[in-house]
C-alpha cells in the first residue's frame, strides 16, 4: 500500500519541480524527494487541473 504523503509535502514538492533550474529533471527531484517519477507527474497534473490551467478529462 502506498503511503500518504501530506497536502504540504505535495505542495513543496510540485513548487520544486515547477521553479526547477536548467538540467535538472522531474525524475531526478522525484528521487530527490523520495517519491516515484510517476507519483510526482501526476502531482503535476492535478495540480494544473486544480489551478484551472488544464481541463480535468484525460
Amino acid at each position: 500500500m502506498p503511503k500518504p504523503y501530506s497536502r504540504e509535502f505535495r505542495d513543496d514538492v510540485v513548487r520544486v519541480a515547477r521553479d526547477h533550474e536548467a538540467g535538472v529533471t522531474v525524475e531526478q527531484i522525484a528521487k530527490d524527494f523520495g517519491v516515484r517519477p510517476m507519483t510526482l507527474f501526476k502531482w503535476l497534473r492535478q495540480a494544473d487541473i486544480d489551478a484551472g490551467a488544464r481541463d480535468g478529462r484525460r
